[in-house]
């Protein structure tokens, strides 16, 4: 399985690009938020490869939470890789989460292959979508666990988000942190 390439850029489209690795030209479906990205000839991006009997197909993203989003909603019934992208490309992972969180089928519906049964099922499914805001600092991991361990003694996760926002250190003192705002909520 491929999970990341690193090439230069020979054609760049906005959903797709043809990356040229070692004298071999791959088409990578890109979002279009990935696609706006790409400045330079050099690139790397991180890659979820779908097979399917009739195709091999390369899904290219400059940011791990996009990534993320992009895995997440394909693992739900009827939303295949063309929604998912179309997903990416109409949302941000931190607007998505947004709109999951809100519950805003009128938003989702705005997605292109998406009408109000899919967005409801959607919104269903992905009631826990949590992104990552600090993935590229080492606040990230501290942050989870903590997310983990509230969620443990039974506190929902909305409200461990709204408690945690904006709280920083390590493990133990955003834990103590969240619980004395919890208990103000």
């Amino acid at each position: 399985m491929i999970v990341g390439i690193e090439g230069t850029v020979e054609k760049k489209e906005p959903t797709f690009i043809h990356l040229n690795v070692n004298g071999i030209i791959y088409e990578v479906m890109v979002s279009i938020n990935t696609s706006n990205a790409i400045q330079d000839k050099r690139v790397k991006l991180s890659v979820t490869q779908v097979i399917r009997e009739d195709a091999d197909l390369l899904f290219g993203f400059m940011y791990r939470n996009e990534k993320k989003m992009f895995d997440t909603v394909l693992k739900i019934n009827g939303v295949g890789p063309k929604v998912g992208l179309a997903i990416c490309s109409t949302f941000t992972p931190e607007t998505f989460a947004k709109v999951v969180a809100s519950k805003d089928v009128s938003m989702l519906k705005r997605v292109p292959g998406i009408g109000p049964k899919a967005a409801s099922r959607i919104l269903v499914e992905l009631a826990d979508f949590i992104v990552d805001g600090n993935a590229e600092t080492e606040n990230s991991g501290a942050l989870g666990e903590a997310v983990m361990a509230l969620e443990s003694l039974g506190f929902k996760k909305d409200a461990i988000q709204k408690a945690l926002s904006g709280c920083s250190g390590d493990t133990s003192s955003i834990v103590k942190e969240g619980l004395k705002k919890l208990q103000r909520l």
